[in-house]
């Protein structure tokens, strides 16, 4: 009996344990474009947008896989600050001090034309090294291992010194 009585207690010990240790998936913290601008303020660093639709099936793929992939999320959070634009938000959004609304003609925010070239394709990576830099835009579904090179070229500011082509020439995936 005390056998049985110590096995029980010891699994409830385990199972409250087990409880409040983090789930091992990672986690993007993704920001709103309005923390964006705060949090660049403080402390600059690059930019990662994702820039998604509601209706996008390959961009909840993206979410789901890659996004949650624990190495990506873990160099995003820690190189990047992270954003989710909405292509098709309605309501205007203030990104470096200009304001960009919703085209209606198009079903579209203007926002995403312009970190997008106007190539709009969904799901869009969009990388930017400083609020008033060009975007580097990336379209398309990307799986962890394709998504490494462009974050950690950008990441650790490699397109100070070397074109992409280059830099990749070079690179050797590890995700």
């Amino acid at each position: 009996m005390q056998k049985v009585t110590r096995f029980f207690i010891i699994a409830i010990l385990f199972l409250i344990t087990v409880s409040f240790i983090p789930a091992n998936k990672g986690k993007v913290q993704w920001l709103t474009v309005a923390a964006l601008q705060e949090a660049y303020s403080k402390n600059p660093k690059p930019i990662l947008v994702d820039v998604y639709t509601s209706w996008c099936g390959w961009c909840k793929v993206m979410d789901k896989e890659t996004y949650t992939n624990e190495k990506v999320a873990a160099y995003i959070n820690e190189h990047y600050y992270a954003v989710k634009l909405d292509a098709e938000e309605k309501n205007a959004v203030e990104w470096n001090g200009k304001k960009y609304s919703y085209d209606e003609a198009n079903k579209v925010n203007e926002l995403a034309v312009y970190l997008c070239y106007g190539q709009l394709s969904f799901p869009t990576t969009v990388f930017i090294t400083a609020l008033n830099a060009q975007p580097a835009p990336l379209s398309g579904y990307l799986k962890a291992k394709e998504i490494e090179s462009p974050l950690k070229f950008f990441g650790e500011g490699a397109y100070k010194t070397q074109s992409f082509p280059d830099y990749n020439k070079a690179f050797n995936t590890s995700w």
